[in-house]
């Protein structure tokens, strides 16, 4: 059966001239459906009954269910917990922020990464979501919230550029002028470190913001919290990052969760503006979310985040402090999934 909420529109057209026999100018009015998302073909009312069987008989249009909704108390936020057609969950996250509302959604089934401190990954890797799925992320979460999704984040369940070709094409998707029209400079892309697929993204020339799960500056506490950094290390990653800047103009940003005894030291402050310098990156610090599974982990003190911050003010660096949003829903990446399958396992 054919994906059709996965093509884009010259692709429909190819699908509907070659393999329906049907005029080229059904593919717009099909793509335009599919990104207002209908669920079935009889909702597509300016098409004819004959076509709207050929397509029930040779395709589909992909959906979610909604299995769980947790709304924050205190600041709105919205996490859904959605399952796909084989039975997988995954998250999204919406959020309101001054300059509109965000969905931050997974792009995998688990994580292969292993990164110490995150609930996505435990488990494992089960599947990669397909582009149509990224893209029903965002329409449904659009339906259930009644809000107009303005601008998305790649940083939910899943490593995006292990996910690199449905990924790409799901930005596409998403940042058509006929489909949800969401500008390139509205999303961001969040990866733990893979160089290759870093190299590849800079040579797309998309406008995009990228954002490097740093965690550490060093070696020794960025391969302890995170695997990855054993396959390339942060030097070779900051020179990507280098490489990145200079194909793209676009600045990068480094996420940096802040772990109370771990990588908060003064020293690691120097160390990443130093970095960050380099990289002409910005950095964004986050207070870490507290993971059930990961007791080993807690959050930096408020003392300790005051003199972090106060060295990278005095090294001169470019820097933030993510609001923390939607604390009493579960908020970090993979905590809601993960209850699930604990509770299909009982």
């Amino acid at each position: 059966m054919t994906d059709l909420k996965s093509m884009l529109p010259e692709e429909l057209e190819t699908y509907f001239v070659q393999t329906l026999s049907e005029p080229r100018y059904r593919a717009g009015q099909v793509f335009s459906w599919l990104n207002r998302g209908v669920t079935d073909f009889d909702e597509m009312r300016n098409l004819p009954k004959s076509l709207r069987e050929k397509l029930r008989a040779d395709a589909f249009i992909s959906s979610l269910r909604c299995l769980q909704i947790q709304r924050s108390a205190t600041d709105g936020t919205q996490k859904f917990l959605w399952e796909l057609p084989d039975g997988n969950a995954v998250e999204t996250v919406v959020m309101r922020h001054a300059h509109g509302v965000t969905a931050c959604i997974s792009s995998q089934v688990g994580c292969r990464m292993g990164c110490a401190f995150c609930a996505s990954t435990i488990g494992g890797l089960v599947r990669s979501l397909t582009a149509a799925e990224m893209l029903d992320e965002v329409l449904y979460s659009q339906r259930e919230s009644g809000e107009r999704i303005t601008n998305i984040v790649l940083m939910g369940i899943g490593e995006p550029l292990d996910n690199y070709d449905a990924v790409l094409h799901f930005l596409h998707l998403v940042n058509h002028p006929d489909g949800l029209n969401i500008g390139m400079r509205h999303i961001s892309l969040s990866t733990c470190g893979l160089t290759e697929g870093i190299r590849a993204l800079a040579t797309e020339n998309l406008q995009l913001t990228l954002a490097i799960s740093l965690h550490a500056p060093d070696d020794e506490t960025r391969s302890a919290l995170m695997p990855v950094n054993r396959a390339c290390g942060v030097e070779k990653l900051v020179r990507c990052c280098e490489d990145y800047f200079a194909k793209t103009g676009r600045r990068v940003t480094f996420e940096y969760a802040m772990i109370g005894g771990v990588n908060d030291s003064t020293a690691q402050a120097q160390r990443l503006a130093a970095l960050a310098r380099r990289a002409r990156a910005h950095i964004n610090l986050i207070p870490l979310n507290r993971v059930e599974e990961r007791t080993a982990f807690s959050p930096s003190t408020p003392a300790q985040m005051k003199a972090f911050c106060a060295v990278l003010e005095q090294q001169g660096a470019n820097f933030t402090i993510r609001r923390s949003l939607g604390g009493d829903v579960d908020a970090a990446c993979g905590q809601l999934r993960r209850k699930r399958e604990d509770e299909r396992n009982l």
